[in-house]
């Protein structure tokens, strides 16, 4: 019982004893070289930690597409192949319409096969030589900053978008982003399909706010089932109403096969702060500790004379 409390109100101090080993001495500064370079190169140098960052990005997507094209032998603008007709970040260009004309409503004895109803329809090749233009506000409500992805001074009436010779560029060549995404338009114009258009922006607001742009991507959304059978492309219907000169109503029902593209903005901004600088330069400096803790299980287990060791690092008084 006074062992117990005897060894409750002792006191431990830590005793410096100088090792005059080589290969101690060689692991230890290996351990702590390990260290400085895991917080130097990739905790400082690659995650930014004397950073803080916003990822909590506020964007605003308007786009507008420019094209003539021809389906069902009929000349196609903007109001008619696309939809939804306002310009958001979702929208499809129709290249094949299915038409069925004349549906009324009722109960027939017999009727005509449905084939007589249904229009031959044709693929809008045309699509692929159209142009998108997009307009992308974002904001990053931490730093409270604003940009635009194309600077004003910018003439977007005569540019296309090329990612090595003009990369700035808000105006798209359909052509050119079906390249991108190993897309042949004639099968996409006949099935449909789903693209996305991704904008990433990533900003150090420690340089100059004017390297703070965007990067854009390319890829086909719907690729895992872009050779499925059962749902394969993208499709969608739509009815038009009349009336006869009796008041009966009918339509005529539209089945739609477009591409859509889906505008998707992500982003983040980094700034440099103090508190996270404190922080990882505390925990890189405690880190390198470990060396001493590396050395000494290596010491008094491993080596010849732990004995000896234990008994110069562990002493009663």
């Amino acid at each position: 019982m006074m062992g117990v409390i005897a060894g409750f109100f002792s006191y431990e101090t830590n005793k410096s004893v100088v090792v005059k080993s080589w290969s101690v001495g060689i692991i230890n500064r290996v351990v702590q070289l390990v260290i400085i370079t895991y917080f130097v190169c990739y905790v400082f140098l690659y995650e930014k930690a004397y950073q803080v960052s916003d990822t909590a990005i506020e964007s605003s997507v308007i786009t507008k597409v420019k094209g003539f094209g021809e389906l069902n032998n009929r000349v196609m603008d903007v109001a008619d192949y696309i939809y939804p007709p306002q310009g958001a970040g979702v929208f499809c260009i129709l290249t094949r319409i299915i038409v069925t004309d004349n549906q009324f409503q009722g109960r027939c004895p017999e009727v005509r096969a449905l084939s007589d109803f249904i229009c031959p329809s044709s693929s809008m090749l045309e699509f692929k030589d159209f142009t998108i233009f997009i307009k992308n506000s974002i904001r990053f409500p931490l730093f409270d900053v604003t940009r635009g992805n194309f600077p004003s001074t910018l003439n977007i009436t005569n540019c296309t978008f090329d990612k090595d010779l003009d990369p700035s560029c808000p105006i798209f060549r359909v052509q050119d982003i079906l390249r991108e995404t190993q897309q042949n338009a004639s099968v996409l114009a006949k099935k449909g399909g789903e693209i996305g258009i991704n904008i990433e922006w990533q900003c150090n607001l420690d340089l100059n706010i004017d390297r703070c742009v965007p990067k854009y991507s390319f890829r086909r959304l719907d690729a895992p089932f872009e050779n499925n059978t059962i749902s394969k492309g993208y499709n969608f219907r739509f009815a038009k109403y009349y009336k006869t000169e009796k008041g009966t109503e009918f339509r005529t029902l539209h089945k739609a096969y477009a591409v859509r593209f889906d505008v998707m903005v992500t982003g983040k901004a980094r700034k440099f702060s103090l508190i996270p600088t404190v922080i990882n330069v505390v925990a890189a400096l405690t880190s390198i500790g470990m060396g001493t803790v590396v050395c000494d299980v290596i010491l008094l287990n491993f080596l010849r004379g732990a004995e000896q060791y234990k008994a110069k690092k562990f002493e009663e008084v």
